[in-house]
């Protein structure tokens, strides 16, 4: 994520930062940044046709959503505390201004208030899971492994989409030859598993060679890159051949603790795709997973070559048209098909929601990192939670298969997309 410029003269009237009333727009968000995709996607008639993510629990894993926050009064639930200071996960412990958990919740289910900031699908609940992040929040007792934990936590508490707007860069000398540890890909195997859907940010290393990011490259993970309102993709945003989709990552208003930012990034992007899944889903609400998947993936906008590419994936997003028109018999879904080899290995019971596991997690077991320079146009805090974890021979002979790279990337710090 990009940590976004706090909204302020030149993009809203002074008068907003008092509290004061902006002037009324076609489109909903602040004057200067309009959040364009509601005219381009039809927003308010799929609002009125029933699909704004009503009955749709969206997890958000991240810093902590604060619920305080007027705009999402009575759509944020109670989740957990993986930071370990004893709350729900309804605090963002983000040491800075910008809130990114409270960001990407706005961007998902925020009804209209400061700068007229609208979510995508104000319908949706978000469920909050704040992770432990070195140096980006204030810790506690944190929780070892989070990722994986709260990705598992998520599956078993109600969330059908799973959005993690984070991601960090794989180092083989130093985790190994897999690109995903085998916790987080357990995790992913799980949620998918219990029917959710997992969603992940792609990087904002686009400048810097785009290396292989964990839990995008996870196997059943939708990995999502941003454009801007061309649908052109983003200098920052991270190339990968296991990229699969796009969504509006430039310029989108979102809200913090206590005010309100415009950012840029795939942490944005990423939000926004769980938004319109959940619009999706709201719609179809009898479809499994991979059902509503399929109806994103064959309706996006082709880009770039031909087909799928690591710069766009399959293609940008486009939520109005993947309720609009039905799936033809047989459409592709790559994520699924890639995935299916290890879900049909997997065995996990549906059982009763696991415990928070309450011990502390030892310095060596978690990695936080960042990726460029905070408030610069391409970069943004974009952190990773690496949970360690052995072998998994299988899912590196898969990827070699598939689409990673042998050569270890270069060591590049890790940060929220």
């Amino acid at each position: 994520m990009t940590t976004g410029r706090r909204i302020a003269a030149g993009l809203v009237t002074a008068g907003l930062l008092f509290g004061l009333a902006t002037p009324a727009q076609a489109t909903p968000g602040p004057v200067g940044a309009p959040e364009w995709w509601f005219d381009s996607w039809q927003i308010n008639h799929l609002w009125a046709s029933g699909a704004d993510g009503r009955g749709i629990t969206v997890a958000v894993i991240d810093t902590g959503v604060q619920a305080s926050v007027p705009e999402l009064t009575g759509r944020v639930l109670p989740g957990a505390d993986l930071i370990g200071n004893g709350s729900d996960g309804r605090i963002d412990y983000d040491t800075d201004g910008f809130s990114h958990g409270t960001a990407m919740a706005s961007i998902i289910v925020a009804r209209s208030g400061r700068a007229g900031i609208e979510g995508l699908a104000p319908g949706a609940k978000v469920l909050p899971v704040s992770v432990p992040l070195r140096g980006v929040v204030r810790n506690g007792k944190p929780t070892a492994n989070a990722t994986s934990v709260a990705i598992d936590y998520a599956a078993d508490h109600g969330a059908r989409i799973i959005n993690l707007s984070l991601g960090g860069i794989r180092d083989q000398a130093d985790d190994g030859p897999d690109p995903c540890p085998s916790s987080v890909q357990a995790a992913v195997l799980h949620a998918l598993s219990k029917g959710a859907l997992v969603v992940a940010a792609s990087g904002n290393s686009g400048g810097d060679g785009s290396p292989v990011e964990e839990p995008g490259v996870c196997l059943g993970v939708v990995s999502v890159g941003a454009v801007d309102q061309q649908l052109n993709v983003l200098p920052f945003s991270s190339r990968h051949p296991y990229l699969t989709v796009s969504a509006p990552g430039d310029s989108i208003p979102s809200l913090s603790r206590d005010s309100a930012y415009v950012g840029e990034g795939t942490s944005q992007a990423t939000a926004m795709t769980s938004a319109a899944l959940a619009l999706i889903w709201s719609k179809y609400p009898t479809e499994t997973n991979r059902q509503v998947l399929t109806r994103l993936l064959s309706t996006t906008t082709d880009r770039g070559p031909a087909g799928r590419d690591s710069s766009y994936g399959i293609g940008v997003i486009n939520p109005a048209a993947a309720i609009a028109v039905d799936p033809a018999a047989g459409a592709s879904n790559p994520v699924f098909v890639g995935v299916q080899p290890l879900l049909a290995l997997t065995r996990k019971s549906a059982a009763s929601p696991k415990a928070i596991p309450a011990a502390a997690i030892p310095n060596t077991s978690l990695g936080v990192f960042r990726v460029g320079s905070p408030g610069s146009a391409t970069s943004g805090r974009f952190y990773l939670l690496a949970g360690l974890a052995g072998g998994f021979a299988l899912l590196a002979g898969l990827f070699l298969l598939l689409f990673v790279r042998r050569r270890a990337p270069a060591r590049v710090p890790y940060g929220w997309r």
